[in-house]
């Protein structure tokens, strides 16, 4: 996939990721692709918040793409335009062979963002776009746990921290918890409830229901919702997706009058057991705040490595005037003040007015 030096490109084609069926066997056959470039993850984008994927390419019409770059326009009167790759994703690596390319992408970035007067774009990634430009510049650091599950499931199971993770899955299975594994209406409805549950404990709206159904009905057999139930009680539930050898979590909730009964963990360790039954290489835990002590911890004891995801924000505007500064943060604000006094109705309308601001 790599070009000789004497035919370097010169210039960036847009495509249409979700009518262009070349989008699709690029993400398949690029190492560096993940769950988050794939079309169904795009579908559910666009389903849910109404966001057009667009692509930036160096091929050209009428052959197979060498690369890519995807991204979403999210517009908000509250946040402005902005151009990000990709909203709601942990992370989208630019999907490029060349580094000398970098520069390709970044100016037509670039272009972009004073064409259409953007407010900035961000590019989610370990591997930021190198090169020069007049934009400013800023960052963004977090984590992603990664578990090898090449091993075998006794070597697994040996390098999870012994009280916090070995002994909450054997009590799960004394207690008698049942895991359900599906994409049924009633496992999403539990999931759901257990989500409604959860969000309100951290004083957070939750995402709309209809995130999760898209996502369902975009994936299909690639979702897995995992429900552990307690005398046929919901008490907790995760929902992972895969994509090629790698299986990804993506939510998680539990009812807290429970958690000591170690569904959660238990849900975790089925999950790592149907990766392995299924061949899968690597199970992905999701971004971490580095803020989140406790979760960095929770993720640190499945014997899993870190690895550090960078954002990229490029913008005309000063670093003090960004939407990471003022935005979202006003609107987080607003929402733990609002959420514990709200009823559930109002709860998930309120959830599904917020989400599409803050991408």
């Amino acid at each position: 996939m790599v070009r000789d030096a004497e035919v370097r490109p010169t210039a960036v084609h847009e495509i249409q990721p979700l009518r262009d069926p070349r989008w699709a066997s690029l993400v398949q056959r690029h190492p560096r692709s993940s769950v988050f470039h794939t079309v169904p993850w795009l579908e559910a984008l666009h389903r849910t918040y109404g966001y057009q994927p667009i692509a930036y390419t160096t091929s050209p019409p009428g052959v197979a793409l060498e690369d890519g770059l995807v991204l979403c326009c999210a517009t908000s009167w509250i946040t402005g335009r902005r151009l990000i790759s990709l909203p709601f994703s942990d992370h989208c690596e630019p999907l490029l062979n060349n580094a000398s390319d970098d520069q390709l992408f970044l100016s037509a970035l670039e272009q972009r963002l004073h064409r259409e007067k953007l407010r900035y774009v961000e590019i989610r990634s370990q591997q930021p776009l190198e090169g020069t430009t007049p934009l400013r510049r800023s960052t963004l650091s977090y984590c992603v746990h990664h578990i090898d599950l090449r091993p075998n499931l006794n070597t697994l199971f040996g390098n999870c921290q012994k009280s916090c993770v070995q002994r909450k899955i054997r009590r799960a299975e004394r207690e008698g918890l049942i895991c359900e594994t599906g994409q049924s209406d009633e496992l999403l409805e539990a999931f759901w409830d257990l989500l409604l549950t959860t969000r309100r404990r951290h004083r957070i709206p939750p995402q709309p229901k209809s995130w999760f159904r898209n996502l369902l009905n975009c994936f299909g057999d690639a979702l897995q919702i995992r429900v552990a139930l307690k005398n046929r009680r919901p008490v907790a539930a995760i929902l992972t997706l895969r994509h090629k050898d790698t299986l990804v979590y993506k939510y998680g909730c539990s009812d807290a009058h429970f958690n000591n009964l170690g569904g959660t963990q238990l849900l975790f360790w089925r999950s790592i057991q149907a990766g392995k039954s299924g061949g899968l290489r690597s199970f992905e835990l999701g971004r971490t705040d580095w803020e989140s002590a406790g979760l960095l911890r929770f993720k640190d004891r499945w014997g899993s490595v870190r690895s550090t995801l960078t954002y990229s924000q490029f913008s005309d505007a000063p670093l003090s005037d960004s939407f990471r500064a003022i935005g979202m943060e006003w609107m987080m604000r607003i929402g733990k003040r609002a959420v514990p006094a709200l009823p559930s109705c109002l709860l998930r309308i309120a959830g599904s007015a917020l989400y599409k601001h803050i991408a």
